[in-house]
């Protein structure tokens, strides 16, 4: 599905609805086509210590408006806690808790594309994943009129069997490639690790990571921690790294933050996850024997006993399938359940046994639902100055992907549009 080296050919995953149509659509044209708004899995209380402020953010990344608002209210960006990661594009609505500040200094923040709407005191710091959900309202433009049924019909479908819950392509990269980084990393081929993080110019990249990319591949670490342009700051630090060891690669690499190291480790537990769900898309509401399924109402994970028992409970969407999060804690199906997950994995070449059990690069594991189900589904159309289009209202549980839902209906005909000044 990915080509090694070179230009990156990103992977089309198999469709739920392959056999409807696919509808072209562009998305992100303007920051108003993309609002994602998190739901919040509790109040503050109202005391405390940390500073809980919701803001909205305009084309900046979580860590961007993490950074700045770091730098305005003068703490570290590691006081700042977050439930989520939100892309640029678009417009978000998210909660952040601020460790020792005053309130007044956080709701009296101006800063450019970022305004906070409220703030509150509470005792702990906001961890990942504090989320009942994130709200999303996304407008696809460029949808003939004559293909509005069609994605109708892909939302009937997706309503009642339930989204396949891929990981998107944010978790693998702009080069689609961060999983390779973590294969590489838990081989031990630390060279090939460094390559993919800040070597092997391809074509596709802008001229500036061009340039780094070539002086990193070459040896030349001082010039190349020096060249990496503002949003590559992990790239930079690997290549000063590297200088500052003398070339030693595995020095370097765990140099990094043990954040970053686990991203890319994260990042192929994701690719595998969607190697298993490919496989069973077409199924992806049907129990096997051996199963561990996923109780929607209570977030357990629980063996299935009874299949004919189960099935009746997926098909009522209270249970759904799992796939693998590959981890030494992670809970091993059996039977068929288990036998598809060994097949492919070891079609993959990872054995489960051979992955640490401690340091930097412990794989945790876990199980994850193979779909999930949209909440709140409408759809309705509209028109602005930048034209007509349709616009998707849902809910979706914490770490589900928008996107997951938008290729459904576009199947591989879905793309970003450039940014547009808006028009009055």
């Amino acid at each position: 599905m990915v080509l090694g080296g070179g230009n990156r050919v990103a992977p089309v995953w198999p469709f739920l609805t392959a056999d409807i149509a696919p509808v072209p659509a562009t998305i992100k044209r303007r920051d108003e086509d993309f609002v994602v708004e998190e739901i919040p899995l509790y109040d503050p209380c109202g005391s405390g210590d940390h500073v809980y402020a919701l803001i909205e953010k305009v084309g900046m990344t979580t860590r961007r408006a993490v950074l700045e608002i770091a730098r305005a209210v003068g703490v570290s960006s590691t006081a700042i806690g977050v439930a989520g990661q939100k892309d640029a594009r678009g417009i978000t609505r998210q909660v952040l808790s601020i460790e020792g500040v005053e309130p007044s200094r956080v709701e009296g923040l101006d800063l450019p594309h970022l305004r906070v709407l409220g703030v509150a005191r509470h005792r702990a710091r906001l961890r990942p994943g504090a989320l009942r959900g994130n709200r999303f309202r996304i407008r696809l433009r460029g949808v003939s009129a004559a293909q509005v049924g069609e994605v109708q019909q892909v939302l009937e479908v997706l309503a009642r069997r339930g989204v396949p819950n891929y990981f998107g392509p944010q978790r693998f990269g702009m080069r689609g490639d961060t999983w390779e980084v973590g294969r590489a990393l838990l081989v031990g081929d630390f060279t090939a690790a460094v390559a993919l993080i800040a070597g092997r110019p391809t074509p596709d990249d802008s001229a500036p990571v061009r340039r780094a990319r070539e002086l990193t591949a070459a040896g030349r670490y001082a010039e190349a921690a020096n060249a990496w342009p503002s949003g590559f700051a992990d790239c930079a630090r690997l290549c000063r790294l590297l200088t500052r060891t003398g070339g030693d690669i595995p020095r370097a690499l765990f140099g990094l933050d043990r954040s970053v190291l686990g991203f890319y480790v994260s990042a192929y537990q994701s690719w595998l996850f969607n190697l298993v769900l490919a496989e069973r898309v077409a199924d992806l509401d049907r129990c096997l024997s051996g199963e561990i399924a996923f109780w929607h109402r209570t977030g357990r994970f629980v063996p299935v006993t009874d299949v004919a028992a189960a099935q009746l409970q997926a098909t009522r969407f209270e249970i759904s399938p799992t796939g693998p999060m590959l981890g030494v804690t992670m809970s091993r199906p059996q039977g068929e359940a288990w036998a598809t997950e060994q097949r492919i994995l070891a079609d993959a070449g990872c054995v489960l046994e051979r992955l640490p059990r401690t340091g930097p690069l412990r794989c945790v594991g876990g199980r994850r639902p193979l779909r999930f189900r949209p909440e709140g589904l409408n759809l309705d159309s509209g028109e602005d100055g930048a034209g007509s289009y349709l616009e998707l209202g849902f809910t979706l549980p914490p770490g589900c992907y928008a996107t997951a839902l938008l290729r459904e209906i576009c199947k591989d005909r879905l793309h970003e549009g450039p940014a547009e000044p808006d028009v009055a």
